[in-house]
């Protein structure tokens, strides 16, 4: 083991664990991450990231789906959304590719609105898109399965991505229904991502997802785990009359689970940002309180219903300390350059023992 490979678990470690605080205390994130750690085999922060910079390349298309709408008011909730627009930001700065979230038709005035605060143009029209710098895409998906696949079909045949990325996005149970957190179904009101997101990974297309219940798209990579321990998930435990429970069976080759969907997303980001050596690549705090805000301002709810600026009911200065701990732990990393801790540590071996 190398100095260099020793650092980047290290960074990964931090990012998973910060991702993964649990302050609500019943568990369930850290009950998902065992699943995807062993899934990775390595820090899934540092994994996902590591599969992005051999994937795409300057130029490339790459999709973003995301969006859940939420019951009982019907409209889009902040997770997903404020994560798949600053992970917009951070694939143009690091790879120069041109990102297009694919999401509800609820979740475009967020998109649009949010553009400006992460300095990007937004464009609807992927050759146009292609075409220019400084730029992402937004594509609004149907509710209806009837129409999903040849929209997805058109999709791929337009805009060929080198990379497909779901956070936060529905999943379809065994039995093509969609659920809530507690079991309830949602089919008719959430969008069928997931046909696209199969048909891009029949293709060849390198794929991840990021989730953190399981009911989101790419979860059912860790299915047997998932139904075991996690609440609504296993057949026979919705709340509806399909009975196939709440886990999504589209599989992701690659997986971030988090407390919090949109904190995975950032761990994402700063993995790249340390593997790129460039904590710009970053979004920093400011910019988090600017999107997030203004989601809320276009009408994106919390998950407890608030239109307040807030994420799966944590507070605005809840999720700006989580990224400034991120960000702080990958600048620290890119500058610490004391080579005889690394070198003593290292002829210890407790760590070449312990990493594959």
């Amino acid at each position: 083991m190398t100095k260099e490979e020793l650092a980047a678990y290290q960074v990964g470690e931090n990012l998973d664990q910060l991702m993964n605080l649990d302050p609500r205390g019943y568990g369930v994130c850290r009950v998902l991450y065992e699943g995807s750690r062993a899934f990775a085999g390595e820090p899934t922060t540092l994994h996902c990231a590591k599969g992005l910079c051999e994937a795409v390349k300057p130029g490339d298309m790459v999709l973003i789906l995301t969006g859940f709408i939420l019951r009982p008011h019907l409209v889009p909730e902040t997770d997903g959304i404020v994560g798949a627009i600053l992970l917009a930001r951070a694939l143009v700065a690091a790879f120069g590719v041109k990102p297009v979230i694919v999401c509800p038709e609820d979740n475009v005035i967020a998109v649009k609105n949010c553009a400006p605060y992460i300095g990007l143009h937004l464009y609807e029209d992927m050759k146009t898109l292609s075409a220019m710098p400084m730029a992402m895409g937004v594509i609004p998906f149907t509710k209806d399965a009837g129409q999903a696949a040849e929209q997805a079909e058109d999709i791929l045949s337009r805009c060929l991505p080198s990379a497909v990325i779901a956070t936060e996005a529905p999943g379809a149970n065994l039995y093509g229904h969609y659920h809530n957190a507690v079991g309830v179904n949602c089919t008719e009101i959430e969008a069928k991502m997931d046909v696209l997101f199969e048909k891009a990974k029949e293709l060849g297309v390198w794929n991840m997802a990021i989730g953190d219940l399981g009911n989101e798209i790419g979860m059912g990579a860790i299915a047997e785990h998932i139904r075991e321990y996690v609440p609504y998930t296993d057949l026979g435990q919705c709340q509806c009359s399909c009975r196939g429970g709440i886990l999504a069976k589209t599989a992701a080759q690659n997986l971030i689970t988090a407390t919090v969907s949109d904190w995975g997303c950032y761990g994402l980001i700063a993995a790249i940002a340390y593997l790129k050596g460039d904590i710009s690549i970053m979004h920093d705090e400011q910019m988090e309180a600017d999107v997030l805000t203004m989601a809320a301002r276009s009408g994106m709810i919390d998950m407890t219903g608030s239109l307040l600026p807030g994420i799966d009911g944590f507070s605005l200065p809840m999720i700006t300390t989580i990224v400034r701990l991120m960000r702080q732990c990958v600048d620290y990393a890119l500058h610490y350059e004391n080579e005889k801790w690394f070198a003593v540590t290292l002829e210890k071996k407790y760590y070449q023992s312990r990493i594959g």
